[in-house]
């Protein structure tokens, strides 16, 4: 038993692992990406005045130039562009994995096919119906379906402990596949406050512009004190921006995630009810 369980475990480490690598890189590669956006598109002199030198306070956004006024918005933007970048990136990502841990079919009708050909007794309809399926949920049905089988030629152990067998089978084959579905969305969970968090950051050093310029001796620098609000302000809506979309994206699979660990459990109560009551 232990050689045939053995590249299970070391398969899901592989996958971990790879996990790991993509994360990290993505939250490299988008940092770097914001700021490429920031310094060379959006602070392009053609979004200024004059075509002047973008990091002059004197230099003024052109009149509903975005561009310009967001790279006005200070350090701050290009860690958020890049945040905001992150959460698009990972939700793809996740997005394509939880499809293909659904399988190519509808995962509700794949659930009744199988509880269908369970409950008449036809375990080989039902594996093959997984084989068709496909993915993480058709996988851990699957293992529950062998165990099924195996325990029908089982003569040491009584009815009671073979349905013990098969839900065992179930939860360590769901503990095998079903964790790598939430492996980065800790990521996007994070960048819900990081979001918000960086967003104030960037609000407090402009309204700390702002207030210096009000400050400054004679007549208060309106130049610097325009600057100071526009940094306040597209900070503040950066970074909301960036958490709303990571709030939304995380609930959106975390459902789903839900779905699929629901639809296995339905079709591992079927599994071993169906072996109790024919065993009986």
């Amino acid at each position: 038993m232990a050689t045939a369980t053995a590249p299970k475990p070391s398969t899901a480490k592989k996958e971990s692992s790879g996990s790991s690598i993509f994360a990290s890189l993505s939250i490299v590669i988008c940092i770097v990406i914001g700021f490429l956006l920031w310094k060379f598109v959006m602070g392009d002199p053609s979004n200024f005045e004059g075509g002047g030198d973008p990091d002059l306070t004197t230099t003024h956004p052109l009149p509903g130039n975005y561009f310009g006024m967001v790279y006005k918005g200070g350090f701050i933007v290009p860690i958020l562009i890049g945040m905001l970048l992150m959460v698009i990136v990972f939700s793809f990502e996740r997005f394509l994995v939880i499809n293909k841990a659904s399988g190519t079919g509808n995962v509700d009708v794949f659930v009744k096919k199988v509880q269908g050909f369970i409950s008449t007794g036809n375990i080989d309809a039902a594996m093959l119906e997984c084989d068709k399926q496909k993915g993480s949920v058709a996988n851990v049905i699957k293992s529950g379906l062998k165990k099924y089988k195996e325990m029908e030629v089982e003569a040491k152990m009584d009815t009671e402990q073979k349905c013990l067998a098969i839900q065992k089978d179930i939860e360590e084959a769901t503990a095998l596949e079903m964790p790598m579905l939430e492996q980065n969305l800790t990521v996007i969970a994070t960048l819900v406050s990081v979001g918000t968090l960086m967003g104030l950051l960037g609000t407090v050093t402009g309204m700390i512009k702002a207030f210096a310029a009000l400050s400054s001796a004679g007549s208060p620098d309106q130049a610097q004190l325009a600057n100071g609000i526009s940094e306040a302000l597209i900070n503040t809506a950066t970074g909301i921006t960036t958490s709303a979309l990571a709030i939304i994206m995380y609930n959106v699979f975390t459902s789903k995630i839900d779905k699929l660990t629901y639809s296995i459990d339905e079709a591992g109560f079927s599994i071993v009810q169906t072996y109790a009551s024919t065993h009986k």
